[in-house]
């Protein structure tokens, strides 16, 4: 080793001690007759003096020449600091320096490697390996590993076995659009990258391994924002003989024992909602349940009074707005914009004012009476102080937009606070979503899903009402996870198949070997996959899983790195059988 000891483990108790440290140039301080190196490691950051009395004058100029992210070696004595740092660990000694080699030199630094640097985010980008030496963004991928070592310790304690399963796999046409590989080998065909090992892991269940893990990477070619990058982890498991109830307790088991793990939090069982009662409630299939402002329905009581805008709704709901009746015409205004627009999509917002003197105030005046706006506020379970926003138009356009105005109201009144965790279960999703477009039913989570058992006989009758026997796994308003009891028989997946619109040659063709793996006894099994990426954010305190990724794309899905995605050579795609046509 080089190095006797790291640079933020040294105390007290070992002044007197002749020590070894190897770092970078974190900042120099230059007094003339004293100078003083702050030199940083993984581990912390140690301070290096240099005294013309007690220091060569070689080292003492060496030490005088050294600039930011140099790397240097140093070996001194450890002695007790006369201004002490209690900010810093290593803050109440020293080493004072009796030789020193510079490893490496550098250049200066295209910002500033602090926790507080002025790089923006594509300069750190460009270059991340810099970036990650910066204490903050190094404390993200440490959180990163122990919860991977959390999680591999739980499931390997509940006789999870880890299997790998094969990146170069088969294109499948439901999901995301996949990334596809050339093979050489077989010219005109591709592999894809997998969006998800789910095949694989049901025949790992075919297999007879009961119970199976895996840490794995997965692909999709979909379009970016925080919460994606085209390449993700997934903690993804599965499990023989078992019903919903089993997946759900071993796995709230798992979230548990991370909370307690990492963040030493304890949690009761957690609450279970149905897809029905989280769409009229919050509007969301992911409800962040911190803080209430639930959906009410205001139909019966704002319909048939001559306000054209309510009486042709589908649906007029409203939230209370805790103490914001003192809100001005402008922050009113301001909402209103918010919710008009384009990626929200209402046309207006209506409020009423619930005002401390026990008078009411509303946009729409002219078409209520004062007793039947009491009844507004009286169903929405307002107070003196308290302010009701409506918004109305079709269902399901009308609560996804109302759910956007409660979050930002949540925002707004500082109620979504970031450590304040609160998760649940949400229960009984639509097996199928119908398509406008293509006129066909698509799978909601993947045409492996079972229907709930009840809800069987409506397949060939009634596809849209039937539920899967789906869960997700829900906090803070984001999905970190996500599976189901699956299909285990061959005649109930080929009816699935039909009811998506596969032809029995489209079946075969794209899973047919899955279906034949159901004729050898198959077991009834289920599984869930949690997004690992979004669990380290989440426990990070922040919104972009980027932060968690060592070497993440950007936006447009690029390394802007080391430039990739890139140009081939002529020679390789010749080799591939591949032409690239002119943009």
């Amino acid at each position: 080793m080089l190095r006797t000891h790291t640079c933020g483990e040294l105390r007290l108790e070992h002044v007197g001690t002749t020590v070894t440290l190897c770092g970078w140039v974190q900042r120099l301080r230059d007094k003339g007759g004293m100078a003083w190196i702050d030199l940083r490691d993984r581990y912390g950051l140690t301070q290096l003096m240099f005294d013309e009395g007690s220091t060569a004058a070689e080292i003492q100029k060496m030490a005088q020449g050294v600039g930011r992210e140099f790397v240097l070696k140093a070996t001194g004595e450890v002695i007790e600091r006369v201004s002490k740092n209690p900010k810093m660990p290593t803050g109440d000694i020293e080493i004072r320096v009796t030789a020193m080699e510079v490893l490496n030199p550098a250049k200066v630094p295209p910002f500033i490697i602090e926790d507080e640097t002025d790089g923006g985010d594509e300069l750190r980008m460009k270059y991340r390996y810099l970036d990650l030496r910066r204490n903050s963004v190094r404390s993200n991928l440490e959180l990163r590993h122990r919860m991977m070592q959390y999680t591999r310790r739980y499931l390997d304690g509940n006789k999870f076995i880890e299997v790998e399963t094969p990146v170069l796999i088969k294109s499948t046409p439901e999901g995301a659009r996949d990334f596809v590989v050339p093979s050489r080998m077989n010219p005109g065909e591709f592999y894809a990258l997998p969006q998800s090992p789910q095949t694989f892991k049901q025949l790992l269940m075919v297999s007879g391994f009961d119970r199976y893990f895996q840490i794995v990477k997965c692909f999709r070619d979909e379009d970016l924002r925080a919460d994606r990058q085209p390449e993700f982890t997934q903690i993804d498991c599965e499990m023989s003989f078992v019903g919903q109830e089993d997946i759900l307790n071993i796995f709230e088991g798992l979230v548990k024992s991370l909370f307690k793990d990492e963040k030493g939090l304890e949690f009761g069982a957690f609450p279970r909602m149905t897809y029905d009662e989280a769409m009229a409630k919050y509007g969301s299939d992911k409800p962040d349940i911190r803080f209430g402002m639930e959906f009410v329905e205001l139909n019966a009581l704002t319909q048939g009074k001559g306000f054209q805008v309510f009486d042709a709704a589908e649906l007029v709901v409203g939230i209370c707005a805790k103490g914001c009746a003192e809100y001005t015409r402008k922050e009113l205004d301001g909402l209103t914009d918010f919710v008009r627009r384009p990626q929200i999509g209402a046309k207006g917002m209506v409020y009423l004012k619930c005002n401390t003197d026990g008078t009411f105030k509303s946009s729409v005046d002219k078409f209520y009476s004062e007793d039947q706006l009491k009844e507004w506020a009286a169903a929405c379970g307002a107070e003196a102080g308290d302010l009701i926003l409506v918004l109305a138009g079709d269902k399901n356009q009308t609560r996804k937009a109302m759910n956007e105005l409660r979050l930002e109201m949540g925002n707004k009144l500082g109620l979504r606070k970031r450590d304040d965790f609160k998760p649940l279960w949400v229960l009984d999703f639509p097996l199928l979503e119908w398509d406008e477009e293509t006129k066909r039913f698509h799978a909601m989570h993947h045409p492996f899903t079972a229907p709930k058992k009840e809800d069987m006989k409506l397949l060939a009758t009634d596809p849209g009402a039937i539920r899967a026997n789906a869960y997700d796994m829900v906090i803070n308003g984001v999905e970190v996870g996500g599976g189901s009891i699956r299909i285990h028989d061959r005649p109930t997946q080929q009816l699935m198949f039909k009811t998506l619109g596969f032809t029995d040659e489209e079946a075969k063709k794209q899973f047919g070997f899955l279906m034949e793996a159901f004729e050898y006894g198959a077991p009834p099994h289920g599984g869930i996959a949690f997004g690992f990426d979004r669990l380290c954010s989440l426990f990070g305190g922040v919104d972009s899983i980027r932060d968690f990724i060592a070497f993440p794309k950007n936006n447009s899905g690029r390394d802007v790195m080391i430039d990739s995605p890139s140009t081939i050579s002529a020679e390789q795609l010749k080799e591939l059988n591949i032409s690239v046509g002119k943009a």
